[in-house]
């Protein structure tokens, strides 16, 4: 059905109420709302004759309950779909709500698509990418600072860097051949949703590794399976990975990069900690998600540009 911009919003938008920030502790019932409808319009109606919107709802019912560790997810449930709506709308857990958002679109992303027939008793409204785009622009409509990106929740902390680094990161690395980094990154961006700073900012750098192993293999740069960062980089500089010109820029390049990830996780999050625990704030696991983001735009666009 997508999104109308009825008189009340725009009126809103003229008197100046609309989120200038993101918040992300807390899901707005109407938000929530919103969610179910696009959710029932992509599933399609749990009931007689409507076996794929059953089996949809039963997947995400049972998938709940087993990493959940419960045997039901509301008391006395009339339906699968029932069931998971009613769960979502009273949670007060944001990241569990936000668990069920994730599991949903992510059936609704990969497995509608190449499962279900298009046929009229699937009672649909919506197709995938639809029901995705949707799910974004409630997001941003309440300033809800959350996205659904390559098939996962992730924290959006800034719109304009979102758009200009951390997506076109994501949609690079869809490619088969950066999967091991693409897998890196999205967990990368699951650990700091949850808090856990220190190994975000170690798969951060994980994938900023795998990226210029990938750049490497694909050219046929030797490299050692223990080369660090600092290895990696030298070799993709040494072999010209950067246009001529850059030549001059030489020393500030490689700086920039050494500096970069690898410095923040080394010091923060991929060594011992000593006798005192070492606390990552997350500003800094911030940092470096977003700077991971645009350093790996920047060698895989220098990779794809490179004759």
């Amino acid at each position: 059905m997508g999104v109308f911009d009825l008189f009340s919003k725009r009126q809103k938008r003229a008197r100046g109420e609309v989120p200038d920030v993101y918040v992300y502790n807390g899901l707005p019932q109407p938000l929530r709302v919103q969610i179910v409808h696009i959710i029932r319009d992509a599933f399609g109606e749990d009931g007689y004759s409507t076996a794929h919107a059953r089996e949809a709802y039963e997947f995400v019912n049972k998938a709940l309950c087993r990493e959940l560790g419960v045997f039901q997810l509301i008391e006395h449930p009339k339906s699968d779909q029932h069931s998971v709506f009613n769960y979502f709308l009273q949670e007060k857990s944001t990241e569990r709500a936000l668990d069920v958002v994730e599991l949903c679109f992510k059936f609704i992303q990969l497995v509608i698509p190449e499962n279900w027939s298009y046929v009229n008793n699937t009672r649909r409204s919506i197709e995938p990418a639809a029901a995705v785009a949707e799910l974004n622009e409630r997001f941003k409509e309440h300033g809800v600072g959350y996205q659904f990106e390559s098939g996962e929740i992730i924290r959006v902390d800034s719109q304009l860097l979102h758009a200009e680094a951390v997506k076109p990161a994501l949609a690079i690395l869809r490619d088969k051949n950066f999967k091991g980094a693409n897998e890196e990154f999205l967990k990368a961006h699951e650990h700091f949703r949850h808090g856990r700073y220190k190994e975000c900012l170690v798969d951060a750098l994980k994938s900023f590794e795998s990226v210029m192993k990938t750049i490497c293999k694909l050219r046929g740069w030797p490299t050692q399976p223990a080369d660090t960062a600092k290895n990696l980089i030298t070799t993709c500089m040494g072999n010209g990975l950067f246009p001529a010109y850059f030549d001059s820029q030489f020393s500030s390049i490689r700086s920039l990069l050494e500096s970069g990830v690898p410095t923040v996780r080394n010091k923060n999050g991929g060594h011992g900690q000593g006798a005192s625990p070492v606390a990552v704030p997350e500003y800094l696991a911030r940092y470096t998600l977003n700077l991971t983001a645009t350093t790996i735009l920047f060698m895989v666009e220098a990779h794809q540009t490179k004759k």
